[in-house]
């Protein structure tokens, strides 16, 4: 659907300046838009920067400084008109170049304070520890009101304690209680958590794939967002996006999970199916089951019958996981609910086409980004306001 980039319309969707309609297919465009998404990171982390910088007002008295020298020049050259008429220019020249180079050095140490600041942010080898209640301890060692969380380092809380996390510069983790976290990794393109157990809750306002959690079952790729993971002592995970929209990635299987929807994931299986967390239940239960339980046809009709507009979010994520003869069901279920777009055929389908496959997710999208919950990106301006 989205052939053509939007790159002229980048800046003004970064500064929440589209109409709703617009802003809504811009973000779906991004997702799957590399070089668009590359480009509003741009301009998005140029936002951020900038507001960074402090705001440095003009000396005072600039202008009546250069009021009362005009007029002194103008006294003295009253009786040579024309000579002062031709020293103006060049005095005003003069100043005007010495004010710009002083304004310009302001600008420059400004801009280098803030560029040192945010890359030591990013790059930071530590990230603080806030506790939040009881006694966490980072790798057995307990701290009071704030510890650091260095690479490799564990973060552990009991049945009474909680921590938050700051994310180098781009958000937070808070950590409830019998939950075991490490630092992975941190450096300005990569930020990554492993998650053994537990539950967690982050808060990202940063360009897709900067953030990473690592879990026995998946990876969470973070698309700027906020959700929440938990691990139970099996490595199994439950992911529930509350804005934006996060992937889940293991072996080469992806689900891509956004806001208002959920996906679980099983150890040696890797990512379920995601769904809206209001989809009915019959369906969730049977999709679990098709899912982990060897369901197989049984727990797809299940799901077929239960399918709403909205759950083409799951129905698009079955026509890869489900076996040949079942994708005509899936595919007619799915027109069903909503036209395939022009070029995508029922043979195509079927046979798994990716240029097919690819157009309808686009086109379905805008379903999945519905209007009860935040849109990716849209929701993440408003993080970047705060």
């Amino acid at each position: 659907m989205f052939n053509r980039h939007v790159s002229k319309n980048l800046s003004a969707y970064c500064h929440a300046e589209l109409p709703p309609e617009e802003a809504r297919r811009v973000a779906s465009h991004l997702i799957k838009c590399e070089r668009c998404r590359s480009e509003c990171d741009e301009i998005e982390l140029g936002i951020q920067f900038a507001r960074q910088l402090p705001a440095v007002a003009a000396p005072e008295g600039l202008w009546s400084e250069i009021e009362a020298m005009l007029d002194k020049q103008a006294e003295g050259a009253r009786p040579e008109k024309s000579s002062f008429g031709a020293r103006l220019p060049a005095y005003l020249a003069a100043l005007t170049r010495s004010r710009l180079a002083l304004a310009s050095a302001v600008l420059v140490v400004g801009l280098a304070s803030a560029a040192a600041w945010y890359y030591y942010r990013a790059t930071a080898p530590s990230w603080e520890v806030v506790s939040l209640a009881g006694s966490p301890v980072i790798d057995s060692d307990p701290f009071q009101k704030t510890g650091s969380l260095g690479i490799g380092d564990w973060l552990e809380t009991d049945a009474s304690s909680r921590a938050q996390i700051s994310v180098a510069n781009i958000g937070q983790v808070d950590v409830e209680p019998n939950t075991r976290i490490r630092l992975v990794e941190t450096r300005l393109t990569e930020h990554r958590l492993e998650l053994e157990r537990g539950t967690m809750h982050a808060l990202i306002y940063a360009p897709p794939k900067l953030f990473y959690v690592d879990t026995p079952s998946a990876t969470a790729i973070d698309y700027g967002c906020a959700y929440t993971l938990a691990v139970d002592d099996s490595g199994a995970s439950f992911l529930h996006v509350t804005m934006g929209l996060v992937a889940l990635e293991s072996k080469g299987r992806e689900s891509m999970v956004p806001a208002g929807a959920a996906c679980e994931t099983r150890a040696g299986v890797g990512p379920g199916t995601p769904y809206f967390e209001d989809a009915p239940d019959d369906l969730k239960a049977a999709l679990s089951r098709f899912d982990f339980e060897d369901g197989g046809t049984e727990a797809l009709k299940v799901v077929l019958a239960e399918s709403r507009q909205f759950d083409t979010l799951t129905l698009w994520h079955l026509l890869a996981r489900a076996a040949e003869p079942d994708r005509a069901a899936i595919y007619d279920r799915m027109t069903s609910l909503t036209p395939a777009p022009e070029g995508v055929t029922r043979e195509g389908i079927i046979r798994l086409d990716k240029k097919m496959l690819d157009s309808w997710r686009d086109e379905l999208e805008l379903y999945w980004f519905r209007e009860d919950v935040p849109v990716w990106k849209k929701a993440l301006r408003g993080m970047w306001d705060r």
